[in-house]
């Protein structure tokens, strides 16, 4: 079942990102990104959140989490080291806004569950970072990307049926989509109906 969820999720949010950004594309005349690059073929964390999944988050952090602090970071331990600080910083930022999200979904009190689902990914993603520093130039630097796709996939799933999902079904995020689904199906044959009814007064007129 939480398989069948996190497939859910994924592809919900695939279909309804591109439907808007292809929407927005046609409003302003001008090809829009992507939001995701096929983040099942991820070879390590970094290229996950970074290159990946959910892409327009990503150009917003960077500007205005990671980069200011790296730029800080760098002059207390280095400009080698400073990517490390501003890594975590900027998962930290993406915690407590998936936090607020959260309870604006369930309007329920926050256990901080999804805030540790952040933050272990994180200091992952510095401890990876930090781990190609150390190995560069070695044999252990690269390893076959097939062997670091399952694990790095595979890290992702368990930390998100551990962390992620559990506060997700808690504020019942997929009974709520449901219904709004559902809300939304029934306001477009209510106003199908309406238009149908007009144009027929129109053609038959008096």
């Amino acid at each position: 079942m939480m398989m069948a969820y996190s497939i859910h999720m994924y592809i919900g949010l695939e279909v309804a990102l591109a439907a808007v950004g292809a929407a927005a594309g046609r409003l302003i005349g001008a090809a829009v990104e992507p939001q995701f690059d096929e983040p099942y073929l991820a070879t390590s964390l970094q290229d996950f959140w970074g290159r990946r999944w959910n892409l327009m988050v990503t150009s917003i952090l960077r500007p205005s989490v990671y980069e200011p602090v790296r730029s800080a970071s760098g002059r207390l331990v280095g400009r080698r080291w400073a990517p490390l600080p501003a890594m975590f910083a900027t998962f930290a930022v993406s915690a407590l806004m998936h936090e607020l999200i959260f309870y604006y979904i369930g309007r329920k009190e926050p256990a901080w569950v999804v805030t540790w689902f952040f933050l272990l990914h994180g200091v992952a993603v510095m401890v990876e970072v930090a781990a190609k520093k150390v190995l560069r130039g070695t044999r252990w630097q690269q390893l076959p990307a097939e062997v670091s796709r399952l694990l790095t996939v595979g890290f992702v799933v368990v930390t998100g049926f551990w962390l992620f999902l559990p506060p997700l079904l808690r504020c019942d995020a997929v009974e709520k989509a449901r219904r709004e689904t559902i809300a939304v199906i029934e306001f477009g044959k209510g106003v199908w109906s309406i238009m149908r009814f007009l144009s027929f007064d129109v053609v038959s007129g008096p």
